[in-house]
């Protein structure tokens, strides 16, 4: 084991702003839990380009180990539920916000947040899929349990050529539902018609202010936008339908009526990946395992170097990434 190792870490920057550097760390510098892991992969999310990038305020104390998702393999363990050798993965709970993240070649760990590495899966694909597309996985999971029938109207995928909607197309797709997808980037439309999707909305129709009820469209939705985009949703799904809302990248407003809910009894439903428990967590990843092809997730990601973070995440917050991105730690 090495004595020293690198972690990418943010700090303070003065005036209430943040840097990220790439700071070597022993052993000793790691927080007192119970579980030592080795981190063999990790990704880059939303919050994680915000983190990195400094353009949003993600850590809550300074300094801290960025990165949010990690699959990784147990070197010690004062606990009887995980020992060495274990192949684990962690997405949330905290990390890179209260707790010490992923982006660091050895981290320590509570019990409670790993689950072993989901069957069918290896440590890359599982990072492949990563906290987007297990928040698809929640998401889907909702309008499955909703009771979305696969042969009423489209189900419609915001983001689509993102983390979270390529892994949600892919799986309503491969679940039978028609997919719309939304996307600013027409060279996404091979893509994402490779994943399932069958039609497209350019991300501009949805943007802008729209009226409280229009022509019923949607059978149900994915979300990731929030703001005008979520209310335009809302205001054109089915009588009876739902939507899963799990982001906000267009803003944390909902500038909309309750006017779908009650007149249409269309249902919003919220998915929070951070902190979801357990039971909903395996029953994400277990849809995931029978649903997702494997050959589809080999074209949603790529690997990059640990060293490359700091520009994978600019890219990321400048809409410049398609997919997934691995990060070989």
């Amino acid at each position: 084991m090495s004595d020293t190792f690198t972690a990418l870490r943010i700090t303070d920057a003065g005036d209430r702003k943040t840097r990220a550097e790439m700071t070597e760390m022993t052993l000793a510098d790691l927080p007192d839990l119970p579980v030592l892991v080795e981190v063999s992969h990790s990704t880059v999310n939303y919050k994680d380009g915000l983190a990195v990038t400094g353009k949003g305020r993600i850590a809550r104390r300074l300094p801290m180990t960025a990165g949010i998702d990690m699959a990784a393999t147990v070197v010690e363990s004062a606990t009887e539920e995980f020992a060495p050798g274990d192949k684990v993965i962690l997405n949330g709970w905290g990390l890179s916000e209260t707790e010490q993240g992923a982006y660091s070649k050895f981290q320590r760990v509570k019990p409670e947040w790993l689950l072993p590495l989901p069957e069918g899966f290896s440590p890359e694909q599982a990072m492949a899929i990563g906290t987007a597309g297990y928040t698809a996985g929640l998401c889907v999971q909702a309008l499955l349990d909703w009771g979305l029938d696969p042969q009423g109207a489209p189900i419609l995928v915001t983001g689509a050529a993102g983390g979270v909607g390529s892994v949600a197309t892919a799986l309503l797709a491969r679940l039978g539902y028609s997919v719309t997808a939304v996307t600013g980037r027409p060279e996404t439309h091979d893509y994402l018609s490779k994943l399932g999707a069958t039609d497209f909305v350019d991300r501009a129709e949805l943007s802008e202010q729209g009226k409280p009820l229009q022509p019923e469209r949607w059978g149900g939705a994915v979300d990731v936008a929030g703001g005008h985009t979520l209310a335009n949703v809302l205001a054109q799904t089915c009588y009876g339908g739902a939507v899963a809302a799990c982001g906000l990248a267009e803003g944390p407003s909902l500038p909309g009526t309750v006017m779908p809910h009650i007149l249409r009894s269309v249902a919003l439903l919220g998915v929070d990946s951070v902190m979801a428990p357990k039971p909903k967590r395996k029953a994400a990843w277990d849809l995931l395992n029978k649903k997702l092809d494997r050959d589809l997730l080999s074209t949603m990601y790529a690997v990059h170097g640990f060293d490359e973070l700091p520009d994978l995440a600019e890219k990321l917050m400048a809409n410049q990434i398609q997919g997934r991105v691995v990060v070989n730690v």
